[in-house]
């Protein structure tokens, strides 16, 4: 029951930190802010976490969500859970580097993730320079 509370809480955090982007509020001040900046990289962190989260969700039950060329020998649930975090950072901000790849679910999964990853910055600028025409 538990696991289920937290995988939604965790897709409800990623869907509303989305969202954020393509909501109709004005970008405040200059268009590159620190403020702007800011905003653009909590929505990242908090996307970045949030897809690290359900990878390990997925795994503590049973799922497989990828294979490492080169595992540690101890895998503690928290070197588990900053290698999930290092896999969504890569699959989020490129295409990543290759010692890490998904399987099954994980796939569908990194492809979400990589398609939210191409379209934050491209949103992000949309929305700074059609706010700022009005």
């Amino acid at each position: 029951m538990l696991y289920m509370i937290v995988f939604a809480f965790t897709v409800y955090c990623i869907v509303m930190s989305v969202r954020t982007i393509f909501i109709p509020n004005a970008i405040k001040g200059k268009i590159v802010s620190l403020e702007n900046f800011l905003y653009l990289a909590f929505v990242y962190i908090t996307i970045l976490i949030g897809f690290g989260l359900i990878y390990i969700l997925l795994e503590t039950k049973g799922y497989e969500v990828m294979v490492e060329a080169y595992p540690l020998p101890d895998d503690s649930f928290f070197d588990r859970f900053v290698t999930y975090i290092y896999f969504s950072a890569v699959t989020l901000f490129s295409v990543g580097y290759g010692d890490i790849a998904p399987i099954g679910i994980g796939r569908i999964i990194a492809m979400i993730e990589a398609l939210i990853g191409y379209t934050i910055p491209a949103a992000f600028v949309a929305k700074a320079f059609i706010e700022k025409e009005h």
